[in-house]
């Protein structure tokens, strides 16, 4: 019987890792990690990453494996899972993959378009364009010279704003161009099942909210802290954690502490508004939808065999 690989996904403080060790419990599996914050060693609070107890009862891949000072992508990322889910596959276990970011999760099922690597240069300049000019005019840029790429892309996705920009900047064609070559496929994605929790978005932000606290109380300053002692450039994925730049403005002295933790709600409810509309209208084949919290789910009573 081929093993199955199962995805564990939905918005952040959803409570996905919790339900996904009960999953590898009952299907002798373990869990790869499929967020783009938690592959970082610098950061294992503020990015909520499992506790090293919970690591000890299931093995967890993955997780805090990248140095903040390197740029990770989505194409490192599908290469580096596929290898672990191979890897599982061939010992007869069952490949648990857990997380937040829709990018890597559809990269991995449909592949990837192979784009030259963007040098770091390129990277630090795109930066430095957007502080000149404001996001705003940043994202009026960028759509203007490549509107096909720029289709459903909302002005605060940053991210891949500057992608499509360092791309047609540095490789002079445009994303969408690049996007039109056929997609490589890094793994044979068959017997899967996608388990999507998307709950109550309300109290899916309360919960945001409630979690910002305990991250503050477990040490999140002293964290950040020893991440600004690195000296990395603040235009690396890591410093732009949800959290760093607040708690960066707090050490700074440009904010109390009431208002960075407010600021840390703020952008972090933000991003889990953008995770429901990204997973509500992804055309990725859906196995199970729920609209509660994955710890609100008695496990029995998911029938995980129903074709």
């Amino acid at each position: 019987m081929k093993t199955q690989i199962y995805f564990v996904l939905g918005p952040t403080a959803s409570g996905k890792s919790k339900f996904a060790l009960s999953l590898a419990n009952k299907l002798n599996g373990e869990i790869i990690n499929a967020d783009s914050m938690q592959i970082y060693s610098d950061l294992s609070i503020l990015t909520a990453r499992p506790t090293i107890n919970d690591q000890k009862k299931v093995n967890h891949h993955l997780y805090g494996f990248v140095k903040g000072d390197v740029r990770f992508n989505v194409q490192k990322w599908c290469e580096e899972a596929s290898k672990k889910i191979n890897y599982l596959v061939s010992k007869n276990l069952t490949p648990i993959l857990v997380g937040g970011t829709g990018l890597y999760i559809e990269s991995l099922i449909n592949g990837i378009v192979s784009i030259p690597s963007i040098p770091e240069k390129i990277k630090i300049e795109s930066n430095k364009m957007i502080s000149k000019i404001g996001k705003e005019n940043f994202f009026n840029l960028v759509k203007e010279f490549d509107s096909d790429a720029m289709k459903n892309i909302l002005p605060n996705d940053i991210q891949r704003i500057r992608r499509i920009w360092e791309v047609n900047f540095f490789t002079k064609k445009k994303f969408s161009e690049w996007k039109q070559n056929k997609n490589k496929k890094l793994i044979n994605f068959k017997d899967y099942k996608i388990l999507l929790f998307l709950p109550d978005r309300d109290e899916n932000y309360k919960r945001v909210d409630d979690r910002t606290h305990i991250m503050m109380n477990e040490g999140a300053i002293s964290e950040v802290e020893k991440l600004l002692e690195l000296k990395y450039n603040n235009s690396l994925p890591i410093m732009r954690a949800h959290g760093v730049p607040e708690i960066q403005s707090y050490l700074n002295n440009q904010i109390s502490i009431e208002e960075c933790i407010s600021k840390i709600q703020q952008v972090t409810r933000n991003y889990v508004k953008r995770q429901h509309t990204w997973w509500r209208s992804s055309n990725l084949k859906i196995f199970k939808k729920f609209d509660q919290f994955p710890d609100e789910i008695n496990l029995k009573s998911i029938n995980l065999e129903q074709n």
